[in-house]
């Protein structure tokens, strides 16, 4: 539960309250109210709160020590570009973003999100029973968010079921913006080592670093597969392995059709 604590330092500061979650120190805008938090992760914390200006439910991301790693820093900043213009039902909504009271010297950002129950991961892995109607449904808002992000011109690059939040009407919501790229002049994305390993495109597994659209739509296909198997459709350990298990489900390409293959590793 939120418990209410003093500041740290004894100052309070104009229209902020303090509390207390799984021992972090959450610094909040007064209209919102904190319930309880819900994840933890990398990144911080995530809580359910209240906008009490208008009773809605949000959930609130503290992102601890922001500027401590450079990386994390970047991806922050990725998603706070991007979700500032996206607009769709299957994507997940930035509803704020709250302003620290000393803008040269905070630490800490909090991004305040729109409220979902669970994400796909922990409803695969649960004994929840999913019929064709729940497979299809989910997959069909997951394409139909992704060819909104398509048409935006952006790659997701990290899809997976973790990534895919769903509450209890089965509204599923793309999110966690924080690999996503624009194409760039030539139509390129140059980083290789993006979308978690067994979501992973051939193309990425390949190290090229002329890739598209399709490594998204990649990922969809092996989340489709799981969600009706229950369990990861290529489990490998390591990049060789991975294509081991592909190459054994799908069996291996024609020379021809490796041929955009234009990285010398």
């Amino acid at each position: 539960m939120a418990t209410p604590v003093d500041p740290p330092n004894g100052i309070r500061n104009e229209g902020k309250h303090y509390f207390s979650m799984w021992q972090n120190l959450f610094e909040m805008d007064t209209k919102y109210m904190p319930i309880k938090p819900i994840g933890r992760g990398a990144y911080g914390v995530v809580c359910s709160s209240v906008n009490t200006d208008n009773n809605e439910k949000v959930a609130i991301k503290k992102i601890h020590n922001v500027y401590e790693n450079r990386i994390d820093a970047l991806r922050t900043l990725r998603e706070l570009k991007l979700l500032r213009y996206l607009r769709h039902e299957n994507v997940i909504a930035l509803k704020d973003v709250m302003m620290p009271i000393h803008k040269r010297s905070f630490k800490d950002v909090y991004l305040v999100y729109e409220l979902m129950d669970t994400d796909l991961h922990q409803i695969i892995k649960s004994s929840q029973l999913l019929s064709n109607d729940h497979c299809q449904y989910f997959l069909f808002q997951l394409l139909r968010g992704l060819k909104y992000i398509h048409s935006a011109n952006i790659l997701h690059r990290d899809l997976k079921p973790g990534n895919l939040l769903v509450n209890a009407n089965c509204d599923l919501k793309i999110c966690d913006f924080g690999l996503a790229r624009t194409r760039n002049t030539k139509g390129q994305f140059m980083t290789e080592y993006v979308v978690t390993r067994w979501y992973r495109a051939p193309e990425l597994l390949l190290c090229c670093d002329n890739y598209g659209t399709s490594i998204d739509v990649w990922s969809v296909g092996c989340i489709f597969a799981e969600l009706l198997g229950r369990k990861p459709i290529f489990q490998g350990t390591e990049c060789l392995n991975q294509l081991k298990l592909i190459v054994n489900i799908l069996g291996s390409q024609r020379e021809e059709d490796l041929e955009f293959i234009d990285n010398p590793k």
